[in-house]
């Protein structure tokens, strides 16, 4: 994902890319929304819609803004790495806001996830504070999202895919207000006279959206954020969501890799380090979250489904049935 957008990066304002993206993702997904609702006989309401709304703006506008600007202004590689943290804020949050026990696992798993955050970000020697900030705080938010998002759909009822579908079409609506807004000239002249705010004048709708760039913009918005999702919710439909999520816990180690090959970016001994640490931190949530669903298949068997459906966003950065790179993870 943060590979496709950093070559999207050139053609593509980062608020136009993500526009683009996540209307298409969310129209991808609304049939299999549509159709996991028909089963389950649940209809959208207008107070439904208030929840799609708030989640939309933590998402899409927040998070996957910060997101994509930070990919603009560092390395993909730091960005994947650093964003497929987000289910520790997420378990975080959980804690904070919803007053969830955190198990022995997951306390160890933040632990160690903090401590390979610090030596990537290795705060005595910063050489892109931007950068990192926003991969952080579009880690830190998308955990704050994952939460919102679990709670709301436990109370409403909706599976991930109707969550997740239903927030990227309101979060992509409200980003279209917002991109409309900055053409109003009171406002674009504004933006464009302050150095640092000049790419958020003015922001393009359908610049560039051609035939020349169409295969990348298929693979971001169709394969990636679309398709990715829906195989995802397939995926834990046959299986359950710790296999599902094995996804995210490769990514660390996965996306440096292809970054050094494709995009030819250097990797510091230091990230590598940071990476194996995270990633000892993502096995011991993975193995944590195996024990905890075998413990209630014998528990409860016949509350399986609810059970492991639950657990889901605290496993995965981009599990709203929350329930993510999402993510762009990822």
């Amino acid at each position: 994902m943060e590979i496709a957008l950093k070559f999207a990066g050139g053609a593509f304002n980062p608020i136009q890319l993500n526009l683009i993206r996540f209307y298409v993702g969310g129209l991808i997904l609304l049939p299999l929304a549509t159709h996991s609702n028909a089963q389950s006989h649940i209809r959208i309401t207008l107070r439904d819609w208030g929840l799609f709304a708030l989640t939309g703006f933590i998402c899409v506008i927040v998070s996957m803004t910060l997101y994509q600007l930070a990919i603009a202004s560092d390395q993909a590689s730091t960005v994947a790495v650093l964003f497929s943290c987000n289910p520790v804020f997420a378990l975080i949050f959980s804690y904070l806001l919803l007053h969830e026990h955190l198990g022995r696992a997951n306390l160890i798993a933040v632990v160690v996830s903090i401590v390979g955050l610090i030596v990537i970000v290795n705060p005595t020697h910063l050489t892109n504070p931007l950068g990192m900030s926003l991969a952080i705080g579009s880690a830190l938010t998308f955990g704050l999202y994952s939460i919102v998002s679990r709670y709301g759909s436990v109370k409403r009822r909706f599976s991930g895919l109707t969550m997740t579908a239903y927030t990227f079409i309101a979060g992509a609506t409200e980003l279209l207000i917002l991109v409309g807004l900055t053409h109003v000239p009171l406002i674009a002249n504004g933006l464009a006279g302050v150095s640092g705010l000049k790419q958020f004048s003015a922001i393009p709708i359908i610049q560039n959206v051609n035939l020349h760039y169409f295969w990348l913009l298929f693979f971001i918005g169709v394969c990636v954020t679309g398709g990715g999702f829906a195989f995802y919710f397939l995926a834990m439909e046959r299986s359950d969501v710790s296999t599902a999520s094995l996804v995210f816990f490769i990514k660390p180690a996965l996306a440096p890799i292809m970054a050094a090959i494709i995009l030819g970016e250097k990797i510091l001994p230091l990230t590598i380090i940071g990476i194996v640490i995270i990633l000892i931190g993502s096995v011991i949530t993975f193995m944590g979250n195996r024990v905890k669903a075998r413990r209630s298949d014998l528990t409860n068997p016949e509350e399986t489904v609810d059970a492991t459906t639950l657990q889901a966003d605290l496993a995965t950065p981009h599990d709203s049935s929350l329930v993510n790179e999402p993510s762009s993870n990822n």
